[in-house]
């Protein structure tokens, strides 16, 4: 058995443990390899993100259509100085007209946020960006077209005369429906986001 180590004057040292100083954190054993946070991407994103605006853009063009034949025109009569006056209850079908294409944006706004969010290499603020703006543009465009769609599918007569009954062609009387299409793509967009629960919201794993 090995002897223990001698003091000078005879004694025996005694082994003491040494206490960590206040405050300081022991340094672990094994070092522990911690990946460095994601950040943004927005250069890569930039260019994809422009195209998926204009793509976007083009779903205006069908729900101009559908709502041009959903939307239930006014029949109306032609009083003096070519003023229309709607029959009793075909008021009420300017408010239609405008529920009918918040419902068809709404409905786009939440197709579109699933199908972009599929694209697993893009996901991020900058594709979220993208498609508000492209849903913007696409509302904008679908009251357009759909209120040129409506006025060939509704013409006023040639020689109207006064007390004719006309069909008037419906028309969105508001433009706070450009709104309803970007909301309904950002809730869809954030829900999905949310349920990730990723830091990179999975854009590694793609």
């Amino acid at each position: 058995m090995a002897d223990s180590p001698v003091e000078p004057g005879g004694t025996r040292a005694a082994p003491e443990r040494i206490e960590a100083a206040a405050g300081a954190e022991a340094e672990p054993v094994v070092p522990q390899l911690v990946a460095p946070p994601p950040r943004v991407v927005v250069k890569a994103d930039l260019l994809p993100a422009v195209s998926l605006v204009s793509l976007i853009s083009l779903l205006g063009l069908p729900i101009g259509w559908v709502w041009s034949r959903l939307a239930p025109p006014q029949e109306s009569v032609l009083g003096l100085q070519g003023r229309l006056t709607p029959l009793l209850v075909e008021g009420y079908h300017g408010f239609d007209a405008i529920a009918i294409f918040a419902l068809l944006a709404f409905a786009a706004g939440l197709l579109t946020s699933s199908v972009l969010w599929l694209v697993r290499r893009r996901r991020g603020p900058v594709l979220l960006i993208a498609g508000a703006l492209g849903s913007v543009v696409a509302s904008w465009l679908g009251v357009q077209l759909g209120a040129s769609f409506a006025g060939g599918l509704y013409a006023m007569p040639a020689n109207p005369q006064l007390g004719d009954l006309i069909t008037v062609a419906p028309e969105v009387g508001t433009y706070w429906v450009l709104l309803v299409q970007p909301l309904a793509f950002a809730l869809g967009y954030g829900l999905a986001a949310s349920w990730n629960g990723l830091d990179d919201l999975g854009r590694r794993l793609g």
